[in-house]
């Protein structure tokens, strides 16, 4: 049986890992769809709906996208050129610092790479101050 950071990664992981950085504050968006944010910058966010994500066979819109802040463009390039990767994004994100991913593909990831992607969502829209405490007290192994 795997260790707990790594085994497939769950939705309820995303909640509880962003609701573990410091100075969160979630917000109900549309449909109920959980927004998480930090200094009033949102770094991650379940989206509704959307034309620009959608099944390429039905033509569907996807029901269960994720939205993660990224750092840079860099970043998001890394996580979606990937092909193994289940991180994506649309023409609607082009420009935006993020990344997009499904509900339905999460435990293609562990939970301790899951945990990257929320820190470092937090870390790109946490101010410079809670960036370096956090850091500070979270120092790379």
């Amino acid at each position: 049986m795997p260790d707990e950071e790594n085994r497939p990664a769950r939705v309820e992981d995303v909640h509880e890992l962003a609701l573990a950085m410091p100075h969160v504050t979630v917000y109900p968006g549309t449909g109920d769809n959980p927004i998480y944010q930090v200094g009033g910058k949102s770094f991650i966010f379940f989206r509704n709906p959307r034309p620009d994500a959608v099944d390429l066979e039905t033509g569907e819109r996807y029901q269960d996208v994720i939205v993660f802040w990224v750092a840079s463009e860099e970043d998001k390039q890394a996580l979606v050129q990937d092909e193994a990767s289940p991180f994506f994004t649309t023409a609607h994100f082009n420009g935006h610092l993020s990344v997009l991913l499904r509900a339905s593909r999460i435990g293609e990831i562990t939970r301790d790479e899951l945990a990257e992607i929320v820190q470092d969502a937090w870390l790109s829209r946490a101010s410079a101050r809670r960036a370096a405490a956090w850091l500070n007290a979270h120092p790379p192994t």
